[in-house]
C-alpha cells in the first residue's frame, strides 16, 4: 500500500496544515507532502484536486479522503494508536479544548495570524486578543496541572491537543507574548520537537509573502 498523502499550504502562514502534520511526524507515519502555495495563480483549481472544499489541509489515504485539520486528526487517532489520551477524563477534556481552538479564538486569529519568520513583539495585541491569550493560557495552565502525567505535554505524552495548540505556539513566539512559567515550559517543550524545528526551518525558506498576513509590514 502507498504512503498517504497530506496536502499543505505556505509552512509559514499555514496554521491548519501544521496541525496534522505535526501529529503524522510525532507518530512516526511516512507520508508523501504536497504544498501547494496558497493564492498564487490557480492554486484553488489545485486544492480542488485534493479536496472539495478547496483549502488546507487534506488527506487522500487510499480511496479515503479527508479534509480539515481535526477531522484529519480524527481519522489519525482512529488508525493508528496514542493520539488521545488513554484515560475517558483526560481524553474527554483533551477533545474539549481541541475543539475550542477549532472553533474560536478568532481575535487571536485576526491580530497575530500565524507568520513563522517575523518577529513582530507588540503586535496585534489588542484587547480582544489579550483576552483570548489569557484563555489559552488558562486551558495549558489548568490541563497541566490536572492531566501532565510523565511527559512536558498538556496531557503528558504529545496529543492531538497539543497539534491543535502548535500554531498558537509559533503565534506567541512571534507577537513575544509574555507566558508564566508553566505556560512558558510547554510552549519551549513543543517547540523543542524535532518536527517543529523542521517546519521552522522550511518555513524560514519558503520565499512567498502574501500580504493579507503581512499586514505589520
Amino acid at each position: 500500500m502507498s504512503a498517504p498523502t497530506l496536502i499543505i499550504g505556505n509552512k509559514n502562514y499555514s496554521s491548519w496544515s501544521l496541525r496534522p502534520w505535526l501529529a503524522m511526524k510525532q507518530l512516526g507515519i511516512a507520508f508523501q507532502e504536497v504544498r501547494v502555495p496558497l493564492y498564487g495563480p490557480g492554486y484553488k483549481e489545485e486544492l480542488l484536486r485534493y479536496s472539495p472544499s478547496g483549502k488546507v489541509p487534506s488527506l487522500l489515504d487510499g480511496a479515503t479522503r479527508v479534509w480539515d485539520s481535526l477531522a484529519i486528526l480524527e481519522y489519525l487517532a482512529e488508525t493508528h494508536r496514542g493520539l488521545w489520551p488513554a484515560a475517558p477524563a483526560a481524553r474527554a477534556v483533551a477533545r474539549s479544548v481541541s475543539a475550542e481552538m477549532h472553533s474560536g479564538f478568532a481575535a487571536l486569529r485576526q491580530n497575530m495570524p500565524m507568520n513563522v519568520r517575523k518577529r513582530l513583539p507588540g503586535k496585534g495585541h489588542t484587547a480582544e486578543a489579550l483576552a483570548d491569550v489569557a484563555r489559552v493560557k488558562a486551558v495549558w495552565s489548568d490541563c497541566r496541572a490536572r492531566f501532565n502525567g510523565s511527559g512536558p505535554f498538556l496531557f503528558g505524552r504529545f496529543s492531538a491537543a497539543d497539534a491543535m495548540y502548535a500554531p498558537v505556539v509559533l503565534r506567541f513566539r512571534t507577537y513575544e507574548v509574555a507566558l508564566p512559567a508553566p505556560c512558558r515550559a510547554y510552549a519551549d517543550a513543543v517547540l523543542a520537537l524535532a518536527p517543529m524545528g523542521e517546519w521552522i526551518d522550511a518555513a524560514e525558506r519558503e520565499t512567498e509573502s502574501l500580504t493579507q498576513f503581512e499586514f505589520y509590514g
